[in-house]
């Protein structure tokens, strides 16, 4: 094959994911020989198009999947898209209503077919976006939360829970999204701080002349459904009010004082209206005393005929029309600015309005119990852990969840009515009907039953994702396929933090309810991808780059990287394009590199050759690198597990592996270190395929060609062995040695073909001669003696070492002093901290010995340097 003097991205991407494609290399079917790794991607939205998020997400399972295929066992990625309830039903209104049809104009039929037409044309473009990053997802096995299967599979649950008494029908404070017309669970609100006013309103006393009591309320425009007011028993200050009532104004209804511990006496006035119908804790409230339950709000918040004013305003527009009101009948006292958080729909960012309806909930409180314990005792794995308290906290408060929404795209409730006003839960119609005769004696026909309007909340079929992916019939026999009984529980599952209740707590609750156990052994938590100020990124903010444009200029392999270089589990991805332009000069050094390896003239006649030590160096450094790389994965810092590889490549096969063996020009290398060094760079390509899979896979073959069963992507991962710890302390020695030598070249404008001597100091001569080939090689020395001291010389200290250098020139000697005492004072410095660390009981007594040792052996070192550094500096007068 032909190398091309630069990496093209474009053509490796297609060209190699192509031909994974063709040859079924992401596929993967039940094989007891193997052992199953399964991973299922958190369905984005059918709705949904490529943003940062769903890079970063995407990029670490593909990571985490590439490396178990390499690691020989059966590696199963299922895709699939989520019907998204509330997002695809606001699209698809939208898009009736550029066409001038009302949803309300039309059936619910027909709205669906609407709905789906829309969905097959625009719902997989997400996972086709996510084909150019280089998902190597088994495609065969793509679902869709609303699939016949699957969606059989949520109507058994609901049945099942039902049955079990853990699924009833009731009137609740839920939250209402007045834009969406649909109810909401906890989990969908979001809170944000807002700035409103506190309005005081004067409510007189029924009876009295001029006595009247001031209640503070963000919310003026539901006076009207006030049914009382409330006072703590233990508040002097209006004693003398109980049992007498007050009027609301505007309106002179009569209602109630109330005495209620809840009222906290030091917030506003001390005194609280009570507004049962448009406050889940005056609900509350209301329940205890009995109190009557006016609701004033529609269910698109305008106020209704129950408001007796301002009927069909906006309750926004009400709220500034009845304080204007109020002012004016001197009724409102007085308005302070108020910071409040306020509860938005995660979905369609619309004010929640708490309201009473009729739903259907699931009880929490028992059946959430096994998915607790999971996590507390580490059945399964929150990384990192500190989401374990956060999670313990929802579990521990959780309240029964509102699955009922009042729209028409979703899982329809398998509910039936009955003239006789009752209602029969079953999978279908028949059924329904069979159950309702033989329970009622009845002969009740088709026509007679009536199913639910409502559908299912989107979480209550992704809670089933891990299991019915790949099993539907499970809900319903009870019987695992042999899918289930192989892949299941997966793996692990990469998401974001803001659904960890959502989504994962659900499935954990649904694969102990189903399954008697946990649907996945560990939980990667992602962070926010975040633009340079901290904002999270996001169309609205227009802060967000385009994916697929940052793959086009830079590469997937450059985006992966650089989506992966800050990007700690749990903890924000402050994003900067730099990180990009950083993998794609990655990628762009991994192709010279290799260039640079073939374009090297090989004599099979040179039977000697000089590399012996960088070899043996270079293997341990790699075994090394990999015991650090494979330490990282099982921990999931996947970041750090790229740092570690980038290092590997760039700073120890590139900056010194290969400058320590290369020929030198219009020389040929000797056969064994030419063979050696390709098959380092094949190690190489093993380690990053799964971070950097289309320039790997592409110069995997370049180097020879192979077949397909031999593509990268399906070869083994490189297996650890021991390495030579010493070997690699030493030269990381002599490494700074050339370092500090081409320092003093580019300080002194020395040009690097200008060959030196180097006279060492040392009681290690033994290292020293042992690398003294590389020495002289990467510094460009004439020769290494072991003189000693040399007195005028220019000089430098790795260690305890002391280098000297003859230059011919006059050495400028005070600027050699203030080079020596600047670095005496940084190594002082040095010291006083380690110093400082060994000096503390509790470090000492807690770290690993090893941790306690390298710090002890630092201190040696910079005591050992000091002195060096001293004795230098008292030489030069």
């Amino acid at each position: 094959m032909s190398l091309s003097t630069k990496y093209n991205p474009a053509e490796a991407e297609s060209k190699w994911y192509e031909f994974w494609m063709e040859n079924k290399l992401f596929s993967s079917t039940v094989d007891y020989n193997k052992e199953p790794y399964s991973i299922v991607i958190p369905p984005p939205n059918v709705t949904g198009v490529l943003h940062m998020g769903h890079m970063l997400n995407n990029t670490i399972q593909d990571v985490l999947v590439r490396k178990a295929r390499m690691e020989g066992k059966n590696a199963c990625w299922v895709p699939g898209t989520d019907h998204a309830s509330i997002a695809t039903e606001a699209k698809v209104v939208a898009l009736l209503k550029e066409k001038g049809i009302d949803k309300k104009s039309i059936s619910r039929e027909d709205f669906l077919t609407h709905a789906w037409e829309w969905k097959e044309k625009y719902g997989g473009i997400i996972l086709e976006q996510l084909k150019k990053l280089g998902a190597s997802c088994d495609w065969d096995r793509t679902k869709f939360t609303m699939d016949a299967g699957l969606s059989d599979a949520v109507t058994s649950v609901f049945v099942d829970l039902h049955n079990k008494g853990k699924i009833y029908r009731g009137i609740r404070m839920v939250n209402w999204d007045p834009q969406g017309k649909t109810a909401l669970s906890d989990d969908e609100v979001i809170f944000k701080e807002v700035q409103s006013k506190l309005y005081y309103i004067n409510y007189k006393i029924e009876g009295s002349e001029d006595e009247h009591l001031t209640i503070a309320t963000t919310r003026p425009e539901t006076i009207m459904a006030d049914v009382a007011i409330c006072i703590n028993p233990n508040d002097e200050r209006f004693t003398h009010l109980k049992g007498k009532k007050a009027l609301i104004p505007l309106i002179n209804r009569a209602i109630p004082i109330v005495e209620d511990d809840y009222v906290d006496m030091e917030f506003g006035t001390g005194c609280l209206k009570v507004t049962p119908a448009h406050d889940v804790n005056d609900y509350e409230i209301g329940l205890r005393h009995k109190l009557e339950v006016i609701d004033i709000i529609n269910d698109d918040g305008t106020l209704n005929e129950k408001a007796q004013i301002l009927v069909g305003e906006d309750r926004f527009v009400a709220r500034k029309k009845i304080a204007k009101l109020l002012k004016e009948a001197d009724q409102l006292q007085k308005e302070e600015e108020y910071t409040s958080n306020v509860g938005h729909s995660e979905r369609t960012d619309a004010v929640i309005e708490p309201k009473l309806s009729l739903q259907w909930f699931l009880k929490m409180e028992d059946i959430t119990k096994p998915a607790l314990k999971a996590v507390m005792d580490d059945i399964i794995q929150l990384y990192p852990p500190k989401f374990k308290n956060m999670y313990r906290s929802w579990m521990d408060n959780v309240r029964d969840w509102c699955i009922s929404r009042q729209l028409w795209w979703g899982h329809q409730i398998p509910a039936f009515y009955l003239p006789n006003g009752e209602y029969v839960v079953a999978k279908t119609a028949e059924e329904a009907l069979e159950i309702a005769n033989e329970k009622y004696n009845q002969n009740y026909g088709l026509s007679d039953l009536t199913q639910d309007e409502d559908v299912l909340d989107t979480w209550f079929s992704s809670w089933l994702w891990p299991i019915s992916v790949f099993d539907t019939d499970v809900f319903t026999t009870g019987e695992k396929n042999e899918e289930l009984k192989y892949y299941y529980p997966t793996n692990d599952l990469v998401t974001a933090p803001e659904i960890l209740f959502f989504w994962v707590a659900r499935m954990i609750i649904a694969g102990y309810e189903y399954m008697g156990e946990k649907p996945f052994r560990n939980v990667y938590l992602t962070g926010i991808v975040r633009d340079k100020q901290g904002r999270k990124m996001s169309k609205s903010l227009g802060n967000s780059p385009d994916p697929l444009e940052l793959i086009k200029n830079y590469g997937a392999d450059g985006v992966r990287t650089g989506m992966l270089f800050s990007s700690p589990a749990g903890n924000d991805l402050p994003f900067d394009e730099k990180l990009v332009e950083q993998g794609r000069n990655f990628a762009n050094k991994i192709w010279n590199a290799y260039r640079l390896i073939k374009g090297w003239e090989v004599d099979s006649n040179i039977l000697e050759h000089h590399n012996h030590t960088a070899i043996k160096w270079f293997e341990s450094r790699f075994d090394q690198a990999l015991e650090e790389i494979e330490d990282h994965f099982s921990k999931f810092r996947i970041s750090d597990a790229l740092m570690s590889t980038y290092k590997l490549v760039w700073d120890d096969f590139c900056s010194w592996y290969l400058e320590m063996v290369k020929p030198a020009y219009q020389k040929p290398i000797d056969l064994e270190t030419y063979e050696k060094t390709l098959g380092y760079f094949e190690a190489i390509m093993k380690v990053l395929h799964p971070f950097m899979p289309f320039i790997t896979e592409e110069l995997w073959h370049q180097v020879k060609g192979r077949e397909v069963k031999d593509a990268l992507i399906v070869s083994s991962w490189p297996t650890k062995s021991p390495y030579d710890g010493q070997l690699i302390n030493d030269a990381a020695q002599v490494f700074e040695v050339v370092s500090q030598v081409r320092n003093i070249r580019a300080s002194k404008g020395i040009s690097p073909k200008e060959t030196f001597d180097l006279t060492i100091n040392t009681q290690n001569q033994e290292l020293y001669t042992s690398f003294e080939a590389i020495l002289k090689k990467l510094a460009n020395l004439n020769k290494v003696d072991f003189a000693g001291k040399v007195e005028g010389a220019l000089s430098f200290v790795v260690k305890s070492d002391e280098f000297f250098i003859p230059l011919s020139e006059q050495i400028d000697v005070e600027a050699e002093k203030d080079n020596i005492q600047k670095e005496l004072e940084y190594t002082k410095g040095f010291l006083n901290s380690v110093t400082k660390k060994l000096s503390n009981e509790r470090f000492v007594n807690n770290a690993p010995a090893q941790v306690v040792e390298n710090e002890k052996k630092k201190q040696a070192d910079a005591e050992a340097k000091i002195k060096a550094l001293e004795e230098s500096l008292s030489k030069l007068v």
